[in-house]
């Protein structure tokens, strides 16, 4: 039977198709935000639709959005009702610049945590869905088994942004990296999705907003994988903070990632 939760993953790909492609390959209006960043007529978009289907589907649930002010983000989260928590387009400067590493990102949110979460990636047609105890799907279907489980840091694919990190941690992790090799993608949410389906198995952010990690840490958990902060909190927290996120595939990797970023910090 087809629930509210089913339609709303076939609307989220369908907006992702005609919202976002077009304007990647087409024209698009930019704008910068008072903090630095870039805001498209792609973001504003998506926000409206997705907004307006989630209202439909989802009647009563406040919607907190990356593209709403911080007053209003905060009069959601001071509620202490579920709500939903949109990024109408996780990876804006990858679009602005036509990087292919762009992506939707929503999670439903109660007392407990995120309940629920999807990650569309409109290039490559992947969503990554999941729900609290019933595991990660993409495109519906489990993901497919890895070919390796590194069990060692050095035999690790780690997905780092540097940018927020401190300099004598960011120096150490150019000049004597503990893993096999890098990437960064510059769209948090995708990375997560990704680092939950074994694309990479270690993951560094300096900091990170709600919107950017809610869906991708279900998505981790759901998948047997690790995450805190570098002091040792929760990376996904009900607040405007952006906290640092260290992760990893496994307990065994955590625990030695975490140790060698707390030896050079």
């Amino acid at each position: 039977m087809k629930t509210a939760f089913d339609d709303l993953l076939h609307g989220l790909r369908i907006i992702g198709q005609e919202e976002l492609l077009p304007r990647f390959h087409g024209r698009l209006t930019v704008e910068e935000k008072p903090d630095g960043s870039l805001v498209t007529s792609a973001d504003h978009a998506v926000d409206g639709r997705l907004s307006g289907l989630l209202g439909e589907l989802f009647p009563g649930l406040a919607v907190l959005s990356e593209e709403q002010t911080r007053e209003a983000q905060q009069k959601v989260l001071s509620s202490a009702k579920p709500f939903w928590l949109l990024d109408p387009l996780d990876g804006t400067t990858n679009f602005v610049g036509g990087l292919p590493f762009f992506a939707i990102s929503l999670a439903l949110v109660d007392a407990r945590g995120v309940e629920f979460g999807a990650t569309y990636d409109p290039v490559r047609d992947e969503l990554f869905s999941v729900m609290r105890g019933a595991g990660l799907r993409l495109n519906g279907a489990a993901p497919p088994a890895r070919h390796f489980d590194p069990r060692e840091l050095e035999q690790c694919t780690a997905l780092v942004d540097c940018k927020r990190l401190q300099p004598r941690l960011a120096t150490a992790l150019a000049v004597d990296p503990p893993y096999r090799s890098q990437r960064n993608l510059g769209a948090c949410a995708l990375e997560w999705a990704w680092l939950a389906t074994g694309r990479a198995d270690l993951y560094l952010h300096g900091g990170q907003a709600l919107w950017d990690s809610a869906a991708g840490t279900l998505m981790l958990a759901e998948t047997g994988g690790q995450m805190t902060d570098l002091e040792g909190g929760p990376v996904f927290q009900r607040s405007l903070d952006r906290p640092s996120a260290v992760a990893a595939r496994s307990a065994e990797l955590q625990e030695r990632w975490l140790h060698w970023l707390d030896t050079r910090r």
